[in-house]
């Protein structure tokens, strides 16, 4: 799911606008508008793409979407299907509005939940849609081959991965791309229970307006917008249940007042997870992501990770580049921020893998022998291939908190060791440096001096490194906090400090000096009373120790000699993040009032040595 207005727009230029082709399209494709009904009775609206070269068969390349099949009618888009290879290559593609959005009929519901004991017609879900839509289309398209694929980025990529439980026999090759996976637990809406306030509030404002029937555009937000700092204006704001104010969303977005009533990981959530009926799928996959993604790198890490434990014999592989959200379908992807990865990344997936993949399952044309996982590797700037993911010879190694801001190998044997600070909901600590009115797209890699300096944030640093240190897989937080309050956020950040030494990029701002720099490569929020159950949370024993433990995205990165390791520890993201009123309560109803300040202490003696 595309959670900004910049992301959304990031999105449909990658879509519709990049390789401009002229007349390709017109071309070389005749344009079919037409409606296919569903099992029951619903129709939905199908653009279908054929090549004007009828002299041989085609397979079928779909794209289900929210975000609109158009153009509608006679007009011709510039580029269809992910890559402009694809579409050189002649497929008939079909891009379809899934129900209840634009063209199609019935009504929207939020990453739909799939119906595994389907009784009746009426049971119907993204899978029977999918299915009944292919069905229609190989009785009903000339010259196709009988072969058809899906892909899909972000939302389309849920519904790419929702063709596979109870799949059609005709799919053969599908690429969830960033695909919205588990939304309470790590995608779009929440991480591990924290609401993410900032994309979502600008998202749904865009995405959930009101609709009587089929349209072609949506008109207007569901309210006017034009805060330009947005920290000072959600600060302001003051509460979530301030979001359905006579301003704001006034109780207009269905989805919107979803998210505030379902706070804890509920029927709600649980039935729109779609990991767990990702099995037995032997259609062969390939799941992309973006070490980037500030949307849904979980999505695709946990997406490719349940075929592979839920369906043993599958034909699954997992492609990790150096991308933000979708970046993977540009023109041209060599640097992002100040990471430059001296290759353009974005052609190197097209050529090599998106290509191939589809052209091998759908054509039987060439081949394609990718590994297991192919991951660009941050740090080393290169791409690396391995067997399985994470690598078979990775091994875990744990690092521990200790005094005077250590982090180190050893445990700490001090018996009475410990770090504090105040973490205050009316100054809490930013997600980015600088003023911005929507998501700073490059908070993934920001420099965190900005926060390190800072009384409420915890920093833990190595001594320099000796050698290269490469961190390929999952990481895992593991605290021992008590508190005055009896709930608190918990942000781990892990970070790359480059050395005094090191020389800036091109790509560096003006005046930023990389020496120094605290490069974030991965960070994550737990909402402390989730700690033991997302279904049932618990409230802190002001001052008795608890852990809480919980599990930052993946990642393959090498820590360069002469580097060092830092990790920080803080209890406020925002306006990333809502603020936790530090109190045990549903935070959609806090009040003003119930903000508190609170006293927090991490624990890193003998007995709670991490």
């Amino acid at each position: 799911m595309i959670r900004t207005l910049t992301s959304l727009l990031s999105f449909l230029f990658f879509g519709l606008v990049t390789h401009a082709q002229g007349n390709y399209v017109k071309e070389h494709y005749t344009k079919l508008d037409t409606t296919i009904t569903m099992r029951d009775g619903v129709k939905l609206y199908t653009v279908i793409y054929l090549p004007k070269d009828v002299t041989q068969s085609y397979p079928i390349l779909m794209e289900r979407t929210p975000y609109s099949a158009g153009p509608y009618g006679d007009r011709y888009p510039q580029e269809i299907g992910p890559n402009t290879g694809l579409m050189k290559e002649q497929y008939i593609f079909v891009n379809q509005d899934v129900r209840g959005r634009f063209m199609s009929e019935s009504v929207f519901l939020e990453v739909t939940p799939y119906i595994s004991n389907k009784k009746s017609s009426k049971d119907v879900d993204e899978s029977s849609d999918t299915y009944d839509t292919v069905d229609w289309l190989l009785k009903n398209i000339k010259n196709n081959n009988g072969r058809v694929g899906l892909y899909g980025i972000s939302y389309p990529g849920f519904y790419a991965t929702a063709c596979l439980p109870g799949a059609h026999p005709a799919i053969r090759a599908v690429s969830p791309q960033a695909p919205v996976t588990d939304e309470f637990i790590g995608d779009d809406a929440n991480h591990n229970g924290a609401f993410f306030l900032l994309d979502n509030f600008g998202f749904m404002n865009f995405f959930d307006m009101e609709r009587k029937g089929p349209v072609k555009d949506y008109g207007k937000p569901v309210f006017q917008h034009n805060a330009k700092d947005a920290y000072a204006f959600f600060l302001k704001m003051g509460t979530i249940s301030e979001t359905n104010g006579p301003k704001y969303y006034n109780n207009k977005s269905v989805i919107w007042n979803e998210y505030l009533q379902h706070d804890t990981y509920d029927a709600y959530w649980r039935s729109r997870n779609i990991r767990q009926h990702l099995k037995n799928i032997n259609i062969p996959t390939l799941v992309v992501g973006g070490w980037f993604d500030a949307e849904d790198l979980f999505g695709a890490l946990q997406t490719y990770r349940a075929i592979e434990t839920q369906s043993p014999n599958n034909q699954n592989r997992l492609v990790m580049g150096p991308w933000t959200h979708g970046a993977w379908g540009s023109n041209d992807w060599n640097k992002f921020a100040t990471h430059e990865f001296g290759t353009n990344t974005s052609k190197y997936f097209q050529d090599s893998l998106e290509t191939p993949f589809f052209n091998f399952y759908l054509k039987d044309k060439g081949y394609f022998n990718a590994a297991e996982a192919t991951l660009f590797e941050t740090g080393s700037n290169r791409w690396v291939n391995h067997a399985v993911w994470p690598p078979a010879a990775s091994k875990p190694t744990e690092y521990y908190f200790g005094e005077n801001n250590q982090l180190s190998l050893g445990r700490n044997t001090a018996k009475n060791s410990f770090s504090e600070y105040l973490s205050d909901p009316a100054k809490p600590v930013p997600y980015t440096n600088g003023t911005y009115a929507r998501r700073n797209n490059e908070y993934m890699a920001e420099d965190q001096r900005f926060t390190s300096s800072r009384p409420d944030v915890l920093t833990f640093e190595t001594e320099v490194l000796q050698e290269d240190l490469t961190l390929a897989g999952p990481i895992s937080a593991d605290l021992f906090v008590s508190m005055t309050g009896t709930d608190a956020d918990f942000i781990v950040k892990l970070i790359d400090v480059l050395p005094d030494g090191e020389p800036n990029v091109k790509n560096a701002p003006r005046g930023f000096q990389m020496a120094g720099m605290q490069r974030l490569v991965r960070a994550e929020v737990m909402r402390g009373k989730f700690r033991n159950s997302f279904e049932k949370p618990e409230p802190f024993i002001p001052g008795k120790v608890a852990e809480v433990r919980f599990n930052l995205n993946d990642v393959s990165h090498v820590f360069k000699k002469g580097h060092r390791i830092m990790v920080q520890v803080q209890s406020s993201w925002f306006p990333l993040v809502d603020r936790n009123p530090q109190q045990f309560m549903r935070i959609p109803d806090a009040k003003a009032t119930d903000f508190k300040k609170a006293t927090i202490r991490l624990h890193h003696d003998a007995t709670n040595a991490k």
